[in-house]
């Protein structure tokens, strides 16, 4: 992860994930959506996009076709409900953060790089208004990352590229929030050849903690470079 690669966002970070690198950047906005409003409550929430070139055959941009696909809407819900299950909006205040995630090349994953480099520039983003006084304290992220699994040629993957996924008998995402005790924010998955059992369940489950212990060592690195060259 490299943080710091657009000057005007409150943090930013590219994340690269095998072939898969994702742009993700938090910006800060005054207010929350009329329907918080009042309510002492700050809200995070995320948008999520495909540059055209980002796959080996080039996808039109979703503006250009007037409105956004299902796909994209329901990886933008995925974001935007991991990040705030990680962090106090009660001690955010009357404040929203909007996390852009861009993917710059797609080769399996895009959804979970998003959520781990999201949790980066959010948390990113809280150090940015704790330093302009915009906070009364310093307010810290639960630890959240997202990874995906699956079971190809019988055996249990981690982190799946395109050809793997597209030959996955299983395939399933895991967001998980938390470290000593860590809980299951999202846990989809599928039998796209087969129904699984529950041991292959618990398998992949394990597989999954076990990355995402490994993605939090790579975002607290991450966070403690970009602190650093502040400091």
């Amino acid at each position: 992860m490299r943080t710091g690669v657009q000057a005007f966002p409150a943090g930013s970070v590219e994340i690269e994930c095998g072939q898969t690198r994702v742009l993700c950047a938090a910006s800060v906005e005054s207010g929350v959506p009329p329907w918080r409003r009042d309510s002492g409550l700050g809200w995070v929430t995320a948008e999520y996009s495909m540059l055209p070139g980002a796959t080996s055959e080039r996808s039109r941009r979703e503006s250009t076709r007037g409105r956004i696909g299902g796909r994209t809407h329901e990886i933008q819900r995925l974001i935007g409900r991991s990040l705030r299950a990680a962090i106090d909006l009660g001690a955010l205040g009357e404040v929203s953060i909007v996390v852009d995630c861009d993917v710059v090349q797609a080769d399996g994953g895009t959804r979970t790089a998003s959520v781990t480099g999201g949790w980066v520039v959010l948390q990113l983003a809280l150090d940015a208004l704790y330093a302009r006084g915009e906070l009364a304290e310093p307010l810290a992220l639960e630890p959240l990352a997202a990874v995906s699994v699956g079971i190809v040629d019988g055996r249990p993957v981690l982190d799946l590229d395109y050809v793997e996924d597209s030959a996955a008998a299983v395939d399933m995402n895991v967001v998980v929030v938390g470290d000593e005790t860590p809980r299951f924010v999202e846990v989809q998955g599928t039998g796209e050849e087969a129904p699984f059992d529950r041991g292959e369940l618990d398998g992949l489950l394990d597989l999954a903690l076990a990355g995402c212990e490994r993605l939090r060592e790579a975002q607290l690195a991450t966070l403690h470079r970009a602190r650093s060259a502040v400091a």
